[in-house]
């Protein structure tokens, strides 16, 4: 499995692109993780096109196994952050 590519590296690349500095390249990237998190607080969807779209999913609650204790334990519902790829990301691969 190949590394994961770090934040850093992703400034790094962006710096790079656009000629931005890289302290620009980092407020840059910060704002628009910002932005997808905060649309995702208010359930709101973020499309990216064609890259994909980020989308809050509801989780039902379930029953689980405790693996220390075998025992069986209840896990609330909860709302998780979902990504979908778009078309072009699929094709890319």
């Amino acid at each position: 499995m190949a590394a994961s590519v770090t934040k850093a590296e992703v400034i790094e690349h962006v710096s790079k692109e656009t000629g931005l500095s890289k302290r620009m390249a980092t407020r840059a990237l910060n704002s628009v993780l910002c932005c997808v998190k905060e649309a995702l607080k208010k359930s709101q969807k973020v499309q990216l096109s064609p890259f994909g779209s980020f989308e809050v999913r509801k989780r039902a609650a379930r029953e689980a196994v405790n693996p220390k204790t075998g025992g069986r334990i209840k896990i609330a519902a909860k709302r998780v952050a979902a990504f979908r790829p778009g078309k072009a990301l699929k094709e890319g691969l």
